[in-house]
């Protein structure tokens, strides 16, 4: 199958994620800056899953730009990753409206490592299509940034239950190890 309708599907998807957050940003009732202090832990909590759903947006991109088609398996693979995404909007506004409260930081953190195993198996799914000697498979190598990011938003999770902020500082140091689109793959589909 041809990987177009997938692609834009899944942009599709993103687009309306993103929209849905920002639209969970509501404006203060007052006309001085001092009432947006309130709304500061909404704004991060949708500042971090922006970039978030903007890493995820990325790197899916590069994946299927190295990826020549895809079957029935990588769309189910797909769907399941969309919907662990179409979930943050949810767990973003809770966290937010809770000012980081430790159940709400545990469920993103659950939603950040649901969604990264989904994008693992989106990954094995393209390259069980695609076959192990291609590109895309030289790109993926051991995908370590991957594997280190669950064990990090577990120990996030984790720390939550003694500080929730320490949840919060781990999800944003995997945010920051992942803002870079994936070079391997660009290298690779330059070469």
């Amino acid at each position: 199958m041809h990987k177009g309708r997938l692609e834009a599907f899944s942009d599709g998807v993103l687009a309306i994620v993103l929209t849905i957050m920002v639209l969970e940003l509501k404006v203060p009732h007052g006309k001085h800056f001092a009432e947006l202090e309130e709304l500061r832990p909404v704004f991060l909590s949708y500042v971090l899953s922006f970039v978030y759903i903007g890493i995820y947006w990325s790197n899916h991109h590069h994946l299927l730009q190295a990826s020549k088609n895809v079957t029935g398996a990588v769309l189910w693979a797909n769907l399941h990753l969309l919907f662990w995404l179409s979930l943050f909007p949810f767990v973003t506004g809770w966290m937010g409206e809770n000012h980081f409260a430790e159940d709400t930081v545990v469920l993103y953190g659950a939603v950040l490592i649901l969604a990264a195993i989904a994008y693992y198996i989106l990954v094995r799914t393209l390259l069980a299509c695609q076959g192990t000697d291609t590109s895309l498979a030289q790109a993926i190598g051991s995908d370590f940034k991957g594997r280190i990011s669950v064990v990090i938003y577990a120990a996030g999770i984790g720390l939550t239950f003694w500080q929730p902020w320490l949840g919060v500082a781990l999800y944003t140091l995997v945010a920051l190890i992942w803002l870079v689109p994936d070079r391997r793959i660009e290298r690779t589909l330059v070469q």
